[in-house]
C-alpha cells in the first residue's frame, strides 16, 4: 500500500503544471491506451459500488498515474474510497497510509482538474476528520488557514465550526496560539458568517442555521478566552473608538456585552447604533428601544421602536412593539394615545392578552384623574371597567384588586343604580360597563 501511495505521489508530480492546474475534467479524456483505461475504470467503479474498496485501489491508482485527466469521477470516487478505507482500518499505521492517499487524491484533482476552492474545502474537512485529535492538529489548522485564505466568503458552511475547533485544540492542547492569534481567526470566521447571512437575506433564503453557527462560534471562543465586559472594554473598545464604522467589531461588542449583561454601558448602545446605521434589523432596533426606555430616554426609545415596527415581519413582533410604544405614551401621561396603541397591539396579535391588561392598568390608575368627588358609584366606575379588561387578559390577581375597589351596595343605592345595570364611564375613558359591588 505504501508503494502505491508513492506511485500516486510521483504521478502527481509528473502531471502538475500551470496548464493542467487550470484544466477541467468534466468531459472524458481517454489516454492512448484507451482499452486498458476502460478496463481499469470498470474494475474500480464496480468495486466501489459494491463496497469492495480494497479491490478498487490497484485499478484506480493505475488511472491516477496513466490517465489523470480522465474525468472528475476518478477523484470523487477515489476520495470516497480512501475515506471509507481509513474509517474502517483499525491499524493506526495503515489508517495513516489511507489518509495520506486521500490527501493526494485531493491534490491531484486540484492539479489536473482545477476547482481549487471547492476541493480545498473538502480536503480540509477530511484532514480535520482524521487528524484533529492527533499530533497533526497543527497541520489541520495550517491547512484550514490556507483554505480560508483562498476561499474568502465562499468557504464551505461545513468548515466554519471545525475551523474554530481546530483553533481550540491548538490553543488549549498544543499552546501554539496567542490570544491575539485566536481573536484574529475568530474575527475571520465571524466576518465570513456575517457575509453569508447578508447574502442569504438578500436572496430571501433562511438564515437560522447560520445564526446558530454564529452562536456556536461565540461559544467556542469563550472556552479559550475570557470574554467578559472587562475584556470588551480593554481589547475591543479602543479599536472601536478608532474606527466606529467597523460593523464586524461593533457586532462583537454588542453580542459579548449582551451576553455579559452589561448593557447599561454606553459602549453597548454605541455599538448597537453603529450596527443599526448600516444593517436594519428588527431584534436590534427593539433591543435599543427597550434599553433607552429603561434609562428614560423616551426620545431615542420612541425612534428605535418606530424603526422596529417598520421592520416587524410577524403579528407577534408588531404587537410587541406596539405594546412598548404604548408604554412610552403612558410614561408621557398620554393615556388616550397609549390605549390606542394597546388596541392596535390586540388587533395585530389577538393571541397576545397583554394589551388588555395594560388597558386595564390605564383605567385602574385613572381614579384620581377622573373622580369628580360627587359620588363614589361614578368615581369608582374606573375599577369596574378595569376589571373587565383584566378579565379579558386573564389577570386574576389584578381582577381581585379591581374588585376590592368596586363601589359598595350603599354607594350604588345612593344614586339609584342597580347591580347589572349598564353605565357609561366618562372622563377620557368613554366606555360602558356593568354595575357591580365589592360586597
Amino acid at each position: 500500500m505504501k508503494k502505491n501511495v508513492l506511485k500516486v505521489a510521483l504521478g502527481l508530480i509528473a502531471f502538475v503544471s500551470a496548464e493542467t492546474a487550470q484544466a477541467q475534467c468534466k468531459e472524458w479524456k481517454w489516454p492512448e491506451d484507451k482499452a486498458t483505461a476502460e478496463e481499469k475504470n470498470v474494475l474500480y467503479t464496480d468495486a466501489v459500488k459494491n463496497g469492495h474498496y480494497k479491490q478498487a485501489v490497484a485499478p484506480h491508482q493505475w488511472l491516477l498515474v496513466n490517465a489523470p485527466n480522465l474525468n472528475t469521477s476518478i477523484y470523487i470516487n477515489g476520495a470516497e474510497m480512501f475515506d471509507k478505507l481509513a474509517d474502517q482500518e483499525k491499524d493506526a499505521a495503515k489508517k495513516q497510509v489511507y489518509v495520506d492517499s486521500l490527501m493526494i487524491v485531493y491534490d491531484m484533482r486540484i492539479a489536473n482538474c482545477g476547482e481549487e476552492v471547492a476541493v480545498m474545502n473538502r480536503k480540509a474537512i477530511s484532514f480535520y476528520k482524521f487528524n484533529l485529535n492527533g499530533p497533526k492538529a497543527p497541520e489541520v489548522l495550517s491547512l484550514m488557514d490556507k483554505t480560508f485564505e483562498i476561499s474568502g466568503n465562499n468557504v464551505s458552511d461545513g468548515l466554519l465550526i471545525p475551523y474554530m475547533q481546530a483553533v481550540k485544540i491548538n490553543a488549549l492542547k498544543f499552546k501554539t496560539l496567542t490570544e491575539d492569534q485566536i481573536l484574529q481567526r475568530y474575527d475571520l470566521v465571524s466576518a465570513v458568517i456575517d457575509a453569508k447571512i447578508k447574502k442569504a437575506q438578500s436572496e430571501a433564503k433562511p438564515v437560522d442555521k447560520l445564526k446558530k453557527t454564529k452562536d456556536d462560534v461565540d461559544a467556542i471562543l469563550i472556552t479559550m478566552v475570557k470574554v467578559d465586559c472587562d475584556f470588551v472594554r480593554k481589547n475591543l473598545a479602543p479599536k472601536f473608538k478608532q474606527n466606529p464604522t467597523d460593523i464586524v467589531l461593533a457586532k462583537k461588542i454588542f453580542g459579548f456585552m449582551l451576553q455579559g449583561k452589561c448593557t447599561d454601558d454606553p459602549l453597548w448602545l454605541e455599538a448597537g447604533e453603529a450596527i443599526h446605521t448600516t444593517e436594519k434589523d428588527f431584534g436590534l432596533a427593539k433591543n435599543l428601544g427597550v434599553r433607552y426606555l429603561t434609562v428614560d430616554n423616551v426620545e431615542k426609545a420612541d425612534y428605535y421602536l418606530k424603526e422596529a415596527l417598520g421592520l416587524a415581519s410577524t403579528p407577534a413582533e408588531k404587537a410587541d412593539i406596539l405594546l412598548l410604544q404604548g408604554s412610552i405614551a403612558s410614561k408621557k401621561g398620554s393615556k388616550g394615545e397609549a390605549r390606542e396603541l394597546y388596541r392596535q397591539a390586540a388587533a395585530a396579535d389577538p393571541s397576545n392578552k397583554d394589551a388588555y391588561e395594560k388597558i386595564g392598568d390605564l383605567y385602574f390608575n385613572s381614579f384620581n384623574d377622573c373622580s369628580k368627588k360627587e359620588n363614589q358609584a361614578d368615581d369608582r366606575a374606573v375599577y369596574l371597567i378595569a376589571y373587565d379588561y383584566y378579565a379579558k387578559a386573564g389577570a386574576s390577581q389584578k381582577m381581585s384588586a379591581a374588585k376590592a375597589s368596586f363601589p359598595s351596595k350603599e354607594d350604588i343605592f345612593l344614586v339609584n343604580y342597580t347591580a347589572g345595570q349598564s353605565i357609561r364611564v366618562g372622563c377620557w375613558i368613554g366606555e360602558s360597563t356593568t354595575v357591580r359591588t365589592r360586597d
